[in-house]
């Protein structure tokens, strides 16, 4: 595969992340094994930020990252994050980026762009909140 080219490939969830990252940013990562090589799915704001008069408060969880922990869990076909290891699924990824993922027999897709999208309205006003 080339830097550019984008494929589907199957996958072994080798490791999650549910938690915090260096910058407090709430987030999570599947790290996915591919035949020969590994990449991580995630890194994604699961939280938004509180402002008041302009000023940044801290961070509160938001819809946007209920909702992708429960896509994650629904399309890997699992009831409890702690049961995504050792699971495999599909990945639409090129040499940088995994763009969704998907369950490994079933037509079910998890794109997290498109999430947010939906929730993009909301994302926006928290961002924005006085």
């Amino acid at each position: 595969m080339t830097m550019s080219e984008r494929q589907i490939e199957n996958g072994l969830i080798e490791s999650t992340m549910l938690g915090m990252e260096d910058h407090g940013i709430f987030t999570c990562y599947l790290h996915l094994a591919f035949d020969g090589t590994g990449q991580g799915f995630g890194g994604y704001g699961l939280d938004a930020p509180v402002k008041e008069n302009g000023e940044f408060k801290g961070r509160v969880g938001s819809a946007y990252g209920m909702d992708f922990i429960m896509e994650v869990c629904r399309v890997v076909g699992v009831e409890k994050w702690e049961d995504l290891k050792g699971k495999h699924i599909r990945a639409d990824h090129d040499w940088g980026t995994i763009y969704r993922i998907g369950h490994i027999r079933k037509n079910l897709w998890f794109d997290p762009a498109e999430l947010y999208e939906r929730h993009k309205n909301t994302l926006d006003a928290m961002e924005r909140a006085k």
